[in-house]
C-alpha cells in the first residue's frame, strides 16, 4: 500500500534522535511549558524569521488564540476562502465572530486579492488566507488591501511550513500567523501541536497569557484565557524534525516534480506554482474531472489518494447559513485529487503511482 501521507516513515527517518529526545523529557521530570517548549519556540521563531513563536495545543487553538489577541470577537466579520480545512472557520467561529467567505484563485488554489476587496464591509475586522497545499497565498496584494482598509492579519499556515514568498517565509507576512504539527503536516509532532507567531511583542505576550488561564504568574489570571499549551514531548520531537525541514521539502519537491514531468501529457490539471513563490508540497493536489473513478482505480491499486476538501465549508450543513456562490472553491471541491507525497516516498512509487493513473486513462 502506498499511503497518501506516512507519518510513521517519518518517525523512521529520524527514530534515534526522536527517541532520544522523548526519552530526555520523560528523564527530565518536566512535561508542561519547560526548557523544550522554550527552545523549540525560540528555534521556530529564528527559522521563519519573526520575534515570538508560542507553543498551543493545535493549529486550531492557534487561529482561536490569534484572532482574541487581535482583539476579534462578537458581531466583528472575518474574511477567508471555503476551499479549506474546516478549522479556519471554526477557529473564526469559537471567537465568537462571522466568516465571510471569498473566492480562490482557480490555479494556486489560494485567496484572490481582487475578490478580498468585495468580502469587506463596516464589520470587517481582519483577512485569514490560507497557504493550502504548500503553496503561499500572494501575501502582498493582500497586504496591500489589507491595510487599506485597516485589517488585522493573520496567516493560516498549517499546510506550509517552510513555504515562502518573494524571499521571505510565510508566517512572516501578518500581524499573526498560525501552524499547525498535526503528524501528517511537512513539520509534524507525533500528536496534536501548534504554535502563534509573530513579530509584535504585545500581541505575542497576549498569546502566552491566552495559551494558560490569562497567567502572568501561576494561579493568578490577568485575563480570560484557556488551556492551549504545547507540551514537552511534542516540543522535543518537533525540535528535532525542524533541523531536517528543508531538507525533507527539498524531497518534497523533487518527488513533485517527477509527478509534473510523468503526467505533463495527460489532460490533467496538475499543480502551478505562482511566480516567486515556493511551493513545499504538504499536499500534491491534481484536478480531474472523473475523479471518482480515477480515486477507485488508483485504490484498486494499492495507492492512496484523498480530497482534499470534498466539500467546500460554506455547502458544510454546519456553515451554510453563510450562503454565497463560489464557482471556483465549487468547483475545485469536485475535482481536486491528492496523490501520495512525503519525504520518504520513493521514486519508484511515484512512478508507480503515474503508470497507474496513465493506465486508468488509457
Amino acid at each position: 500500500m502506498i499511503p497518501c501521507a506516512n507519518p510513521k516513515a517519518q518517525y523512521l527517518a529520524h527514530k534515534q534522535e526522536i527517541d532520544d529526545a522523548v526519552r530526555r523529557v520523560l528523564e527530565s521530570g518536566w512535561y508542561i511549558l519547560g526548557d523544550e517548549v522554550r527552545a523549540f519556540e525560540e528555534e521556530f521563531a529564528v527559522y521563519l524569521g519573526v520575534s515570538h513563536s508560542v507553543g498551543v495545543g493545535s493549529g486550531t487553538e492557534a487561529l482561536h488564540l490569534a484572532l482574541v489577541a487581535c482583539g476579534i470577537g462578537h458581531g466583528d466579520e472575518v474574511v477567508t476562502v471555503s476551499h479549506t480545512a474546516v478549522a479556519t472557520v471554526a477557529a473564526i467561529e469559537l471567537a465568537g465572530a462571522k466568516p465571510v467567505f471569498v473566492d480562490i484563485d482557480p490555479v494556486t488554489y489560494a485567496m484572490d486579492p481582487e475578490l478580498l476587496k468585495k468580502g469587506i464591509t463596516s464589520k470587517t475586522k481582519a483577512v485569514i488566507p490560507v497557504h493550502l497545499y504548500g503553496h503561499p497565498a500572494p501575501m502582498e496584494d493582500i497586504h496591500t488591501i489589507a491595510r487599506e482598509y485597516g485589517l488585522c492579519i493573520i496567516e493560516d499556515c498549517a499546510q506550509a511550513h517552510g513555504a515562502t514568498y518573494r524571499g521571505k517565509r510565510v508566517g512572516s507576512f501578518g500581524d499573526m500567523a498560525c501552524f499547525s504539527f498535526y503528524p501528517t503536516k511537512n513539520l509534524g509532532a507525533l500528536g496534536d501541536g501548534g504554535a502563534v507567531v509573530t513579530s509584535d511583542p504585545e500581541l505575542a505576550e497576549k498569546a502566552r497569557l491566552l495559551r494558560e488561564y490569562g497567567w502572568a504568574e501561576r494561579y493568578v489570571s490577568h485575563i480570560p484565557g484557556w488551556n492551549s499549551r504545547l507540551d514537552e514531548v511534542q516540543a522535543a520531537i518537533l525540535r528535532v524534525k525542524l533541523k531536517h525541514l528543508d531538507f525533507d521539502n527539498s524531497n518534497r519537491i523533487k518527488l513533485a516534480e517527477l509527478y509534473s514531468e510523468g503526467l505533463f501529457e495527460t489532460d490533467i490539471a496538475l499543480p502551478m506554482v505562482q511566480k516567486g513563490a515556493v511551493h513545499v508540497y504538504h499536499l500534491y493536489v491534481i484536478r480531474v474531472k472523473e475523479r471518482g473513478s480515477l480515486q477507485a482505480y488508483l485504490r484498486s491499486k494499492d495507492i492512496g489518494a484523498m480530497v482534499h476538501y470534498p466539500m467546500p465549508v460554506h455547502l458544510q450543513p454546519a456553515y451554510e447559513k453563510n450562503a454565497v456562490s463560489l464557482p471556483n472553491s465549487e468547483i475545485a471541491a469536485r475535482e481536486v485529487l491528492s496523490l501520495p507525497m512525503y519525504p520518504e516516498l520513493t521514486e519508484s512509487q511515484v512512478q508507480f503511482v503515474i503508470d497507474s493513473i496513465k493506465e486508468h486513462h488509457s
